[in-house]
């Protein structure tokens, strides 16, 4: 990916958890809960309950391909590479508009607050709010997060506040201005049953920024770890809040009140911190409302404004909304977003829109539900997701079912509406972004099994995510380093070279030298991601290895060998072959292993700095060159001479570092726990950065 189009990763697991839950809490806490009592009576706090438990198919497959894929765009992004440029022309513009609106009316939220206290136009505090977000998330990603952090954690301390005292109250007081707790609670179901499904569908909104995180993604620090995990706690959180604190609000306010009550959190706290002064409770509610709708818009900013940044980049947007800035951020993309939303602002007033928007949000919730099974059934083996969805695939069709059942709760206007953004979707694809692109979506490589087309391409890119990702906690890299071979070779061909790696591995393994060499000369869906000139990377899988293996073969003329690139046959001397042979059972791990050898491969003058090295060790620490190695030698004067004439197992390292290679004059060796080190030795420690850093500071600092 060029370095124009790529966003900087600066978001980490706290701010995926303040992201995701910002864009939650706004009119789902502080407008929803009286309206939606009108469907189900005192039960709507169980609705809420409900409600968070519907949207987990849909958190579950987001989290999969979020940690397979982390890009910008979103659901956008998921659509386009697992049904299409067609789905995700619609699924992008679509998720683009509706998160608009939910962002528009959000930040209207807070020229109403604002108007509580201080006579002042709703709308115009409303644009002068979209202005700061707009030229804060200019600046960056991280400041961005940084206040959201801010509104969130206020939020947060303030609704837990509120729910503590409003239990208190209710089960541990006697105040007769607060009723008991059976009276507000009869009849528990008003509308039956039904009733509680029914107002889980209206309340559903109040849980759909979950998923916004999935738009920003690709900035997100350690995805495979902290967007399932950011968003697993977003929802526990979340749901926790939403259900005690509707509950609280149940039990104080009389039931006829509620259901005509557009802000139930006020009314209810006018009850409740009678142990602050004058008005403070009622002022700190407002602050919280204040923060909730800023959350909302801030979110809705930061994750919107990502979708035409990544719909430019695949061609279906004009391509200057790609571009990023001198501050990392996509400034074109965040501009448009920004004016969008102040147009809807000014225009709009219905605040059914957002229920509108909601709608077609469930139509995508389906559909990236349908993406994970397209996804696994496509068996591209680059797909590596990081986190998998639990009950494959009956969570993803119980996803399907829930998303149909509440579009259909949601009204006609609601479906008609949908259906004009997928109408939009399919006019702008075929007369805008159809002759501009190319690929496929991985539902090809489906079909493929049926004999059908298949995009190639599309394994090469999700082979460069992997790459960029990186290994995974508990990939040998390190080890099979190690523990390869080298040897130097000329004057012979490349058969020759195939025959003499697969022998040697034959022997070591439970495989045939035949099995191997057909393997080592197969062309994969990835091969033109390994095609470097003067390096050759060729790799095999079989049930009858156990660890993965490397052997490199180091040519100082070149040895001519076959080249295949994008259907163009040539040749090329190569003067540095990498066989790499790794268990069946661990496919993506070979692929990671690849990823992070191409990695190296790409190193500026990488062929020259290999074949110059001296020995074996110095060529394994050069392909080693990270932070989780170091290179030690025991030289008489220095700190490390303390080591000299003792066994490796008499000096105390960091438990998590190895001593995998010492060069004793000349001579490269793998050590053991009784061997003694001498003087010169030089020793390749190998393990966690942390431990390594230490040992960096103890020896090497002068």
């Amino acid at each position: 990916m060029a370095k124009k189009n790529k966003l900087k990763k600066e978001l980490g697991l706290f701010d995926v958890f303040t992201i995701s839950t910002g864009a939650m809490f706004s009119s789902g806490f502080f407008l929803l809960p009286g309206l939606a009592s009108q469907y189900t009576g005192p039960s709507v706090f169980v609705a809420y309950l409900v409600a968070g438990l519907l949207i987990m198919p849909a958190l579950f497959s987001i989290a999969e391909i979020s940690t397979a894929l982390p890009r910008s765009g979103g659901a956008y992004f998921f659509l386009d590479r697992s049904l299409g440029p067609l789905m995700g022309t619609i699924g992008g513009l679509g998720t683009y508009f509706a998160l608009m609106f939910k962002t528009a009316f959000a930040i209207i939220g807070i020229g109403a607050y604002a108007a509580i206290f201080w006579e002042v136009p709703v709308k115009t505090i409303a644009v002068m709010a979209t202005v700061f977000f707009m030229v804060l998330n200019l600046v960056g990603a991280k400041k961005s997060s940084g206040l959201q952090n801010f509104f969130v954690s206020f939020l947060l301390i303030v609704l837990v506040a509120f729910i503590a005292d409003g239990l208190y109250n209710i089960f541990f007081t006697d105040r007769i201005d607060i009723p008991a707790v059976n009276e507000n609670f009869k009849p528990f179901f008003s509308e039956g049953f039904e009733g509680v499904i029914v107002t889980a569908g209206f309340v559903f909104v109040s849980y759909l920024g979950l998923t916004q995180i999935s738009s920003v993604a690709e900035e997100i620090k350690d995805p495979e770890r902290n967007i399932p995990l950011g968003m697993l706690l977003s929802l526990v959180v979340t749901g926790l809040v939403y259900f005690l604190g509707v509950f609280i609000m149940v039990a104080i306010i009389e039931p006829e009140e509620l259901g005509n009550d557009l802000a139930p959190a006020a009314t209810a706290v006018t009850k409740l911190f009678t142990w602050l002064p004058g008005n403070v409770g009622a002022y700190l509610m407002t602050g919280a409302a204040m923060a909730a709708f800023a959350s909302t818009g801030n979110a809705g900013m930061l994750a919107s404004s990502r979708y035409p940044f990544a719909m430019g980049r695949d061609k279906l947007f004009p391509p200057r909304f790609s571009k990023v800035g001198k501050k990392g951020t996509p400034v074109q993309a965040i501009l448009l977003t920004a004016g969008f939303i102040m147009i809807f602002i000014v225009v709009l007033s219905e605040e059914g829109i957002a229920k509108l928007a909601s709608t077609f949000q469930l139509l995508i919730f389906m559909l990236i539900n349908f993406s994970v099974i397209v996804f696994r059934s496509s068996k591209i083996e680059a797909y590596d997701p990081g986190y998998n969805s639990p009950f494959y695939p009956y969570m993803q069709i119980a996803g399907i079912i829930i998303s149909i059942v509440l579009i259909a709760y949601m009204g006609w206007m609601a479906i008609l509406f949908t259906a004009a953004i997928v109408l939009m979707g399919v006019l702008w694809y075929q007369y805008y972004a159809r002759l501009k692109v190319k690929r496929e979506g991985a539902i090809f490589h489906w079909f493929a099994l049926l004999g059908k087309y298949q995009y190639s391409e599309l394994e090469n890119e999700f082979m460069s995510i992997i790459k960029e990702k990186g290994l995974r906690q508990g990939d040998p890299f390190d080890q099979t380093i190690i523990r390869s071979r080298i040897t130097h070779a000329d004057d012979t061909d490349f058969d020759h070279i195939v025959k003499y790696v697969s022998g040697i591995f034959s022997a070591e393994m439970h495989v045939k030298k035949e099995t191997l060499i057909n393997e080592f000369l197969t062309i994969s869906a990835i091969e033109p991601e390994l095609v470097i000139p003067e390096v050759s990377v060729l790799f095999a899988k079989n049930e009858g290895i156990d660890h993965p293996s490397l052997h490199i073969i180091l040519s100082e003329k070149g040895i001519n060998k076959p080249v295949q690139k994008k259907g163009i046959s040539s040749e090329d001397d190569i003067r540095i072959y990498f066989f790499l042979a790794s268990p069946a059972k661990e496919p993506r791990q070979q692929l990671r292993m690849l990823s992070r050898l191409i990695d190296i491969i790409e190193r500026d003058d990488f062929v020259n700095d290999m074949l110059s090295l001296k020995n074996h060790r110095q060529i394994k620490e050069y392909l080693l060159h990270n932070e989780r190695y170091i290179s030690i030698q025991l030289l008489p004067g220095t700190v490390q001479a303390e080591m000299i004439d003792k066994q490796l197992k008499e000096i105390k390292y960091p438990s998590d570092v190895l001593v995998a290679l010492v060069e004793r004059n000349s001579v490269t060796f793998t050590p053991n726990g009784n061997t003694r080190l001498l003087k010169n030795d030089v020793l390749t420690i190998i393990g966690e950065p942390k431990s390594i850093s230490q040992l960096f500071d103890k020896y090497m600092q002068v």
